[in-house]
């Protein structure tokens, strides 16, 4: 993690106000991830900072919606192959959870642009290894640090973050 990144992001994507959460939460600050993933620069910046961060694996899963472009920017920077979870399986076509390619006994790490309480992918995870995917990682833009880690860390997944709430307060002061 590099303050000149954080403090990219921090000004990009902080906003102050009333924001209910996807968790049910109420937060006085919120950080707009679309303000930096519709960047290309700086998309392309923090996808970097997550490629560094991945374990051994064969598939990156891109949470729907946010995580679909980092993991796309992901497997360009690494030649690995991406697939997009759905928050619920669609009810026609291929009726899929995760549309892309296979997953059944393949080591599969999620990401996820902003991680609160983790809610979210617990549920996309519980769906993957229901498939037969191997799934022991998620790999972050930024953890609020509000519980996502220990929640995640029940389910045995271990949250890997680009840029930490504490990382973007911080670049603040640097």
């Amino acid at each position: 993690m590099t303050y000149p990144l954080a403090r990219r992001v921090y000004d990009t994507c902080h906003l102050t106000g009333r924001f209910r959460l996807r968790s049910g939460q109420v937060s006085e600050e919120y950080f707009d991830k679309y303000l930096f993933e519709g960047q290309p620069d700086l998309l392309r910046e923090v996808a970097e900072a997550m490629v560094t961060m991945l374990p051994e694996c064969d598939v990156l899963a891109g949470m729907e919606m946010g995580g679909i472009p980092l993991a796309t920017v992901m497997s360009q920077l690494t030649g690995l192959p991406t697939v997009f979870v759905r928050k619920h399986a669609k009810e026609y076509g291929t009726n899929k959870a995760a549309e892309g390619g296979p997953v059944n006994g393949r080591r599969v790490v999620l990401i996820e642009d902003v991680v609160t309480t983790g809610g979210a992918l617990l549920a996309s995870c519980a769906q993957l290894r229901s498939i037969g995917a191997q799934v022991e990682t998620v790999v972050c833009a930024i953890d609020r640090e509000q519980g996502g880690r220990e929640n995640l860390a029940v389910e045995a997944l271990q949250l890997r973050a680009a840029l930490t709430r504490r990382d973007l307060e911080a670049s603040l002061m640097a």
